[in-house]
């Protein structure tokens, strides 16, 4: 990781410092288009055929079956089931406080509005299946779904054979309806748009990379398509540090988060020089017995550390930057919650490893990247939902509110907004 100071920087490099690792959309859209295109015109058929180029997957049915469902569980250690649980308990706990309120005001004397919610009935939740097997994400993903109540929740994830054990014992734990041995571009254009025997869904949920996502943004734009989650792009992590911060934790933190993919960036924002040497040497210690290496080196690359003047000024930085995950490992750093603007997800002292956040505290892991923290939050219950209003306006309403629709219609020259109006006003009798 490169190493920066905010005293002899110019804000033109600044700004560069903080640009993230640049996407090639172009091209990653002329090839995925065209797949789209096959899917959504040939549906099943032309899916299987992409399933089999990229994937390696040469089988007819992608369907799995409730036995594999079963043999699944069968397959598992105890360990591994009881920390699946234990992780589904936590994430539960904290996703059911999320369960929106409707309500209902009278806003002038006899006009009663209302706000209420329901869930979106049918759901696609993507599960990656590339060099990480993601329990974890069919939890973050089914959970919620549960919760607010989908009536039905598809998932889907890349494979060459079988879905890993573990995935498929969480959707199992989640309730999940329906599981399909498909990803990348052609899985999501599959779930947007359905085939005979696969139903589309209305919303198409979770992470995956640059061609699932490029897919993704493609088929929210298609009027026949569904709606998404949120843009998204690489994995990313940002952590402020003080003097008092433990080396080898803030090295481990951002190793976990470079693992993820070449394409992540992890930050480290410093008050302390001295600091930094000790992390450095951790990074490479560490590293050294960790299986993902070239990958590790690879984000590392699109990695800095920059040295601070102070905390709040780390977190004016952090807050222009929005960063996917943000680590507070500082002194007091409850005390700076109300400063944090921008964050996916933040964790307060030096205990809170991201790793927690990933996999079993209870808060979700499915959150903005590439900058987008400054305007959505992380997937939760309310993702699952949408709101109708309704009003019910009866008579009395409808004389203290008859002549300031007439007025306001005649503002924007819509006579037939007012007319609506006038006509119940000559009959209301």
């Amino acid at each position: 990781m490169k190493i920066f100071s905010l005293k002899n920087i110019s804000q033109k490099k600044l700004r560069g410092l903080f640009s993230r690792p640049a996407i090639e959309s172009e091209k990653v859209f002329e090839i995925v288009k065209p797949i789209i295109a096959d899917v959504k015109k040939n549906g099943l058929k032309a899916a299987l055929k992409y399933a089999k180029k990229y994937n390696g997957f040469d089988r007819a049915d992608i369907t799995v079956s409730k036995k594999e469902i079963e043999q699944a569980e069968k397959l598992l250690d105890r360990e591994s089931k009881k920390a699946i649980l234990t992780a589904f308990k936590n994430i539960e706990k904290f996703h059911t406080q999320q369960y929106p309120k409707s309500y209902s005001i009278e806003t002038m004397p006899g006009i009663n509005c209302s706000r209420e919610f329901r869930a979106i009935e049918n759901v696609g939740l993507y599960i990656p299946g590339g060099t990480a097997v993601l329990p974890s994400t069919m939890l973050m993903l089914g959970i919620p779904a549960r919760i607010a109540g989908c009536k039905r929740v598809a998932a889907l994830s890349p494979t060459k054979k079988e879905i890993n054990p573990a995935v498929l014992f969480a959707a199992k734990i989640c309730g999940v309806d329906e599981f399909y041995k498909i990803g990348g571009a052609q899985g999501v254009a599959l779930m947007a748009y359905g085939d005979k025997s696969i139903q589309k869904v209305d919303k198409i949920f979770g992470p995956g990379n640059q061609y699932v996502t490029a897919a993704k943004s493609l088929i929210s734009m298609d009027t026949q398509g569904c709606a998404i989650d949120m843009p998204a792009g690489p994995s990313e992590l940002l952590i402020i540090a003080d003097a008092k911060a433990n080396p080898s934790y803030v090295a481990s933190d951002l190793l976990s988060q470079a693992e993820h993919g070449a394409d992540s960036q992890v930050i480290l924002l410093t008050t302390s020089e001295k600091l930094i040497t000790q992390v450095q040497a951790e990074i490479k210690k560490q590293k050294s017995y960790l299986l993902r290496k070239n990958i590790i080196d690879g984000a590392l690359s699109n990695s800095f550390v920059l040295i601070v003047n102070s905390i709040e000024e780390a977190i004016e930085l952090s807050n222009r930057y929005a960063p996917e995950h943000l680590i507070l490992n500082i002194s007091n750093a409850e005390k700076y919650k109300k400063k944090i603007v921008n964050a996916g997800s933040v964790f307060l002292g030096s205990y809170s490893a991201e790793s927690i956040g990933d996999y079993a505290s209870g808060t979700n892991h499915s959150l903005p990247t590439y900058g987008y923290a400054k305007t959505f939050g992380g997937i939760s219950v309310e993702s699952f939902m949408k709101t109708i209003t309704f009003q019910n306006v009866n008579k009395i309403g409808f004389e203290n509110i008859a002549s300031t629709v007439i007025k306001m219609a005649s503002l924007e020259k819509l006579d037939a907004h007012a007319n609506a109006i006038k006509v119940r006003m000559k009959n209301g009798n």
